[in-house]
């Protein structure tokens, strides 16, 4: 082979190596826990606004219903529960993270089904009664999948992995909201609400399938072996103040927390009254599924697929700097959307923008994330770090559906728009202090 040759040869050589990862069982494992993962959430919100407004209720009603999804914000508190309890029976069978999996995919399973078989038109609370349930049980299968996947990930796989848990939440999501909308609706299946619910509950088998195949993670089964019996108050001092003692302790960590909190704030308002503006809009069932099918989703794959690359090329500060600015600009799109009225190329064009600035932000974000929490306590310090990201969902969005009626859809896009700049602030000040380092997973610490 001639000099010319080889150099030829090297750049294939390391296109290879860069996508091998991820064909890897570990992160094909990750792709499948992320479709269970992403499917309860759409139908909580994207897919429940939009069956929501298609009933009639009012959007100021649909701002404050995004409260429902309470327990992602605060399933921090039971982490420790889910971190250390083993489950009798199951927990010798399956271990730790799958005996929790199990059973809370079954009870996921169940609530999803009643969702579905409530009526939001005429029985509002018995619905919001439902979607909370749903919510507590998504919340904590999140806790197991997010602990379980980071576990099962090697430092060489989390980036890619992560990537590839983002597929799978991806593709969940579209299940669960054009597959949903579809499987309702009369331009569609036509099977009606209930029944469509019904199979999407099925959603929840990836991950069970997955977690069946691929045993125990990599510190789970490391630490079995060290597992000893307690007393109430050491098991309470490693299981609830140890993880949040140990990252608090870290230098800039309350800088961090707030940091995560606002990051997206501006990008979650504008998507809880997205589906309204769509509804309000004229736009059809049929438009709304080609947006979401036909680009939303490739749009998707392709930005979380860059994910890992761009961290790589970039470095994590630069990545983040880079998903703000995409916020940014795709919130604008939407405002530009709102100027042009009902035309579907214009919501496809839009869709697919944020669709791909999602998948791109949400794998760098997640990976930030993982790289965070130490192995030691990964269930219980994942689930403040997710949990805290929330509360600008959950919470901090509630007053949308009131700024959307007061300013227009162009003016709260804008709005949204500038709600980016004070985590972009934050970010450069974290940023200048060093406590951005690249994705540098924690190791295990020693627990007391």
């Amino acid at each position: 082979m001639t000099v010319d040759d080889r150099s030829s040869t090297a750049p294939r050589r390391g296109w290879l190596a860069a996508i091998r990862p991820y064909f890897e069982r570990a992160p094909l494992a990750a792709f499948a826990l992320g479709i269970s993962s992403g499917f309860p959430l759409t139908l909580l919100l994207a897919t429940m606004t939009y069956w929501l407004s298609k009933v009639g209720i009012d959007k100021k009603t649909i701002g404050f219903a995004v409260g429902l999804t309470t327990p992602y914000t605060l399933k921090f508190l039971w982490a420790p529960l889910i971190d250390r309890i083993r489950l009798p029976v199951l927990a010798r069978l399956f271990g730790q993270r799958r005996a929790w999996l199990f059973l809370i995919q079954v009870l996921l399973f169940a609530t999803v089904v009643m969702v579905g078989r409530s009526d939001p038109a005429h029985h509002l609370g018995i619905f919001a009664g439902w979607a909370i349930a749903m919510a507590f049980c998504s919340a904590t299968q999140d806790i197991v999948i997010d602990a379980y996947r980071i576990e099962l990930l090697t430092d060489r796989q989390l980036a890619h992995g992560t990537a590839m848990n983002q597929f799978g939440y991806r593709t969940g999501n579209l299940a669960a909201g054009a597959g949903t909308v579809f499987l309702a609706s009369s331009e569609g299946a036509g099977i009606g609400w209930a029944a469509a619910y019904g199979l999407t509950a099925f959603l929840v088998l990836p991950g069970a399938i997955a977690a069946m195949l691929s045993g125990p993670g990599l510190h789970e089964a490391a630490s079995k072996a060290e597992r000893t019996a307690r007393s109430a108050a050491e098991w309470f001092r490693e299981a609830v103040v140890a993880p949040f003692a140990e990252f608090l302790s870290r230098r800039g960590a309350v800088l961090i927390l707030v940091w995560i909190v606002i990051y997206k704030l501006g990008d979650a308002m504008g998507q809880i009254m997205l589906n309204p503006m769509i509804v309000q809009m004229g736009f059809s069932d049929t438009d709304y599924i080609a947006a979401n099918k036909l680009v939303g989703f490739w749009a998707l794959i392709v930005g979380s697929a860059v994910g890992a690359p761009v961290i790589a090329r970039l470095g994590m500060g630069r990545a983040l700097f880079l998903t703000s600015l995409l916020m940014c600009l795709t919130n604008l799109g939407f405002a530009a959307l709102a100027l042009t009225g009902r035309h579907p190329v214009a919501l496809g064009l839009a869709v697919g923008a944020e669709n791909f600035a999602g998948g791109l932000g949400l794998t760098i974000f997640a990976t930030y994330l993982a790289g965070l929490s130490n192995l030691a306590y990964t269930a219980t310090q994942y689930a403040l770090l997710s949990s805290l990201a929330a509360v600008s969902r959950t919470f901090l969005t509630t007053p949308s559906g009131y700024l959307a009626d007061w300013l227009g859809w162009p003016g709260f896009y804008v709005f949204t728009a500038l709600m980016v700049f004070p985590g972009v602030i934050l970010l450069w000040v974290m940023w200048r202090r060093g406590l951005i380092a690249d994705a540098a997973r924690q190791p295990a610490a020693e627990v007391p």
